[in-house]
């Protein structure tokens, strides 16, 4: 596992709910079998987004995913252990010290052999994640296609995933978290010949 872990600059603030409070590297890569198997999994995944919100206790992480805190407990020793969190500060409450973890990067890649061949894995969790209620203007989807050459193909992969870290990035507000999908795929459509006519 490559990750590089700074301490967090913030002793013990009280959390704001908007702002991430402690310090996090922008990318991590996963190419550990250990870390594969510990993003395959639906809880884990579930607390990796929580703690884009803030940095979390068992206890905190628990009431929010409705899980027992020994079942959260185990998760975050996984996810601890393979480098994809760390505690970032920790609290004495009595005669206790209270752990607060934190993701190690904002991104994270999966790398290596062993990692997710199948790169439409994050289309399916998307539909896994959907929640379409009547009346709501969201979700929007659109589907386009262009016969353009790779290289523009790999600009507007380039600009979408600037767009996706900008979406990732926003301040954690609002009543609902939103999902965004997106991507630039080769298609096996046919295309027409370059006509003679003109």
């Amino acid at each position: 596992m490559s990750t590089k872990v700074q301490p967090s600059p913030i002793p013990n603030p009280e959390p704001d709910l908007g702002v991430l409070d402690y310090a996090i590297d922008e990318e991590v890569i996963a190419d550990s079998p250990e870390a594969f198997k510990a993003l395959a999994d639906g809880t884990r995944l579930a607390i990796l987004d929580l703690l884009l919100e803030r940095a979390a206790t068992t206890s905190h992480l628990a009431e929010a995913l409705g899980k027992p805190k020994g079942t959260v407990g185990y998760h975050l020793k996984v996810l601890e252990k393979c480098g994809l969190i760390r505690i970032v500060r920790t609290r004495q409450v009595r005669a206790m010290t209270e752990k607060y973890y934190g993701r190690v990067g904002r991104t994270i890649i999966m790398s290596g052999p062993g990692a997710r061949k199948d790169p439409l894995f994050m289309v399916y969790e998307a539909l896994r994640d959907v929640e379409i209620i009547e009346g709501d203007p969201l979700p929007m989807f659109t589907t386009r296609r262009s016969r353009i050459p790779e290289s523009r193909a790999l600009e507007y992969a380039s600009r979408l995933a600037d767009l996706a870290v900008e979406f990732a990035g926003e301040r954690r507000e609002g009543e609902r978290t939103y999902g965004m999908l997106a991507g630039v795929y080769p298609t096996d459509l046919p295309t027409l010949t370059p006509s003679g006519d003109a």
